[in-house]
Order: structure tokens, then C-alpha cells, then sequence
């Protein structure tokens, strides 16, 4: 930055007073979502446009400054936590979260960044329409952070992931350009893909400052069952059957462990829905736009014969929607109750659908014999063979003196390498951030890992876009 330069009066001229924020507690920018990691930025802006955005960051390229795009703090790998306490702008979007457009006959969204998810899900449903993306954040997670870490979430099984419902983004590039394509076209074949260059980038080739998304008809009607299995593999073969009977109807297939669910039971308060806790449990919901389908009455039959066929060791078939959110509830309840027993640290692992069982057992057995301190669990988005395969190190059961984030960081890498081993990626729906660089360059194809880096070169030669997120800085 020029010797001299007035960075918060200039700020102040493009956003407002009250859009700048350099002294203070800023805590809620800085600190991580699980409060792992605290960072620094020389100062907090909250622009309200675009335009503003822009100018902001063309300031930023001028002064030699670094910019960290931020929406709701959410991400798990550390993709928003500024690291330039001396050289760095974050840039909030909270503020710019206007609905620009429902299109209830194309069937799209317009909206900005700072839009929260469930402030979209509740805006398609005014024009009779669903956006599918669903997730235990959808209360504070932004349209822009969830468009730059590619999220996932439970429903990706019908509706693909955050890349799959996106028909276009507005973006501002380093030197503060603005590229916009929001026609929400679903055919345009005009060169290069530029649109979803940028989906699952993290912020390091742009800042997302608005997207064209893709609405869903609203169902009419859902069906939910939690079942107890004895094993992975029986789980998969039951998805098989399920995803027979329901085909596109399949909205989720979650697997649970059973020590997953004891632990829900006794740090979030969220009791077991069996008599006798399982070994393995799945979530399974099925939804049809058509308010006449049977699938209650098709799903209570599929698991009867089901456990007719040995697979089921019991079943749990919702009678009411209270019943099927008490399911879910014991889903989303996973992060409260790993975070209240103590420290635990989560692979992003996806595989391809039939080698989760197999990962699973080999991840299983390698941390109770490497990490005995750790207790292993699961929850997976079994139909698209998302993994988060946790090692949870109880704070009533560690020895005196144990560092478990050190043992944690030993223990991500290991997983890491058996997810490659069974040909699957160690970010599946999280994101890179700064939690995983080193392991993407660890065990990235070299050519592969060359082609990533020529990109952001390209398009950020000085490394100012959201430096230390998916690249160590010194590599770029």
C-alpha cells in the first residue's frame, strides 16, 4: 500500500461509513464457524452492490492489498478466515442479499450472494416453487460461500450438488472487471464455461456477487423411514432396491452409526428412536410433486419385504411429519453433539457408491489401530457416496496432556491417503480452504494439480483473490 494512503477513507467513500468496519470487536468475521481458527484483516467491509464490490476490489488491486470474499462464515475447512491482518480487505456480502428475480415458469432465482438459504427456500415456495439445496446451516449459509465451496448437502442424491443449480453467476474479477451472465440460459454453448469456473472456486479467481439458479417443482408429498441394518454393504443393497422402486423420487439416503447416534443421545439431548440402539442406521425420505402418489403405503411395503429378506434389523416408517422431522432431527443433531463431547476432526471423503463399505471397514480398522484414543463414526450421504467419516476424541476419556489437534491433524491425513487408495477425493462438499492445502498438493495428480495452478495464475497472477485458500501462498 502507498506510504500515506487513506485505505478507510477511501473505503468509507464507496460503501458509507457504516459499511466499513477497522477497530472493534469483529470476532464474528474473524473466528471460524466451530471457532478452530481465528484470523486478522486490516479492515471489514460490507459492500451493498455489485458496483461497490467492484470498486473495492479494484482499490485493493491498485494498493497491492489482499481481498477475502466472506458470506456466512459457515465453511468447515476454513475458506472465509482471513490470514492478512496486514495486507487484507474481507469483504462481507451479508448485506447485499436482495431476491432479484422468481421465475416461476422458467423455473429460476436470481439472487445475490448474501442471500441466506433459507430465505431462498421460503421465497421459491411464494411462487409455488422449490429450490432443493438442503443442509443443517441453511439458517445463516450464503447463496455466494455455498456457490464457492460447491456444497452438497442432503438431498444431492436427486438433485446433484450446488454445481448442478447453477445456470449462471455474476462475478468481479481481480482487477474489479464484472463478468455477468444471470439469463439463466440451460443451453449455451458460447466457448468456455466460464459460469461454473468459478463454482467450488473458493474465492480464489473472483468474488460470486450474484447467481442464476435452477427452481424445482414443490412436493407434494414425502415419505420417511429410519431403519436399522447390521452393515454398510446391507445398506447399499437396500438403496439398490429403494432407488428401483422410487427412481428420481429418492430425495435422501443418509447412514448413520450407531455410536454417532448414542453420542446424539447424550450430548444433544436427541434420544434413539429404536429400542435398542443399532449397529447401523439409515434415513431414507421419498418425495413426488404429485399430492396423489402412494409412497407411504409404497415404502412400508418395500421394507417389509426387505426384512422378509433379512435386511432390516427393524424399521421406523414416519406416520406424520412431526415423526419424519424427529428423523431429521437426529441427523442435523450430529455437529452439536461432536462438538459438546470434545474435539473431533471430519474427512469430506466421496467414493464411488459401491467402495463406501469397503472404505468404511479400512478406515475404521486403520484409526482404532493407529489413533486407539479416537472413536470412529460415520455419517454419509450414502445414495452419492459422500463419506464424513469422523474421529471423535471424547474429552472425558483423554489422557492428561493429549494433544488432540495434533493427533487430529495425523489422523486427516491418513484418511486422506485411504481415500485415494479407493479411488475417491478427500473434498467432497467442503471444500479445500486452508485446511486441506497441503493435501491437495500432497496427493493431487501432479499434471492435474498444474492445470489448477495455471488457472489461478491466470486469472490472479498477483495472488490476491483469497491467498492460502486451496494453494499454500508460496506455491502460487
Amino acid at each position: 500500500m502507498q506510504a500515506g494512503f487513506d485505505l478507510i477513507g477511501s473505503l468509507q467513500t464507496i460503501v458509507g461509513p457504516t459499511g466499513v468496519i477497522s477497530e472493534g470487536d469483529r470476532s464474528a468475521y474473524f473466528v471460524d464457524a466451530r471457532n478452530w481458527m481465528t484470523g486478522n484483516a486490516l479492515v471489514v467491509v460490507l459492500p451493498r452492490s455489485t458496483d461497490e464490490v467492484s470498486q473495492v476490489v479494484r482499490l485493493a488491486a491498485e494498493q497491492g492489498l489482499k481481498v477475502i470474499p466472506q458470506g456466512g462464515n459457515t465453511s468447515m475447512s476454513f475458506g472465509s478466515t482471513p490470514m492478512a491482518p496486514e495486507n487484507g480487505i474481507l469483504i462481507n456480502l451479508s448485506r447485499m442479499n436482495a431476491l432479484r428475480e422468481m421465475d416461476r415458469e422458467g423455473s429460476t432465482a436470481i439472487v445475490e450472494a448474501g442471500c441466506i438459504l433459507a430465505s431462498l427456500h421460503a421465497a421459491a415456495e411464494e411462487v409455488d416453487r422449490s429450490f432443493p439445496l438442503r443442509l443443517g446451516s441453511e439458517g445463516s449459509a450464503q447463496i455466494g460461500g455455498l456457490i464457492a465451496a460447491n456444497a452438497g448437502g442432503t438431498s444431492a442424491v436427486r438433485y446433484g450438488v450446488m454445481r448442478d443449480l447453477v445456470l449462471g453467476v455474476e462475478v468481479v474479477l481481480p482487477n474489479g472487471d464484472v463478468v455477468s451472465d444471470l439469463a439463466g440460459l440451460r443451453k449455451d454453448n458460447r466457448g468456455y464455461d466460464l459460469n461454473h469456473l468459478f463454482v467450488g472456486a473458493e474465492g480464489t479467481l473472483g468474488i460470486v456477487t450474484a447467481a442464476a439458479l435452477k427452481l424445482y417443482p414443490v412436493n407434494r408429498v414425502s415419505a420417511a423411514a429410519l431403519v436399522a441394518v447390521e452393515t454398510p454393504s446391507v445398506a447399499l443393497e437396500l438403496l439398490g432396491r429403494v432407488q428401483d422402486a422410487f427412481g428420481t423420487s429418492v430425495q435422501a439416503f443418509e447412514l448413520l452409526s450407531g455410536n454417532q447416534i448414542e453420542l446424539c443421545e447424550e450430548f444433544a439431548d436427541v434420544p434413539c428412536p429404536f429400542e435398542a440402539l443399532p449397529d447401523w442406521a439409515v434415513l431414507i425420505e421419498v418425495a413426488d410433486p404429485d399430492p396423489e402418489a402412494p409412497l407411504y403405503d409404497r415404502l412400508e411395503t418395500l421394507l417389509g419385504e426387505a426384512f422378509e429378506a433379512g435386511l432390516l434389523v427393524d424399521a421406523l416408517v414416519a406416520q406424520n411429519m412431526a415423526q419424519s422431522e424427529k428423523f431429521w432431527h437426529l441427523r442435523h443433531a450430529v455437529t452439536e453433539a461432536n462438538v459438546r463431547a470434545g474435539y473431533s476432526t471430519t474427512t469430506d471423503a466421496s467414493v464411488r457408491i459401491r467402495a463406501v463399505p469397503g472404505y468404511i471397514e479400512e478406515a475404521s480398522a486403520v484409526l482404532t489401530e493407529k489413533f486407539p484414543e479416537a472413536m470412529p463414526m460415520v455419517v454419509a450421504h450414502l445414495g452419492d457416496g459422500n463419506v464424513h467419516f469422523i474421529a471423535q476424541f471424547r474429552t472425558d476419556r483423554m489422557p492428561e496432556g493429549f494433544d488432540t489437534k495434533k493427533t487430529a491433524a495425523s489422523v486427516q491425513s491418513v484418511m486422506n491417503e485411504i481415500v485415494v487408495k479407493h479411488g475417491g477425493s478427500f473434498s467432497a462438499e467442503h471444500g479445500i480452504g486452508r485446511k486441506l492445502t497441503g493435501e491437495l498438493a500432497r496427493l493431487s495428480d501432479p499434471v492435474r494439480y498444474a492445470a489448477l495452478l495455471a488457472i489461478k495464475r491466470a486469472f490472479d497472477p498477483a495472488n490476491m483473490m483469497n491467498p492460502g485458500v486451496l494453494f499454500p501462498e508460496e506455491s502460487v
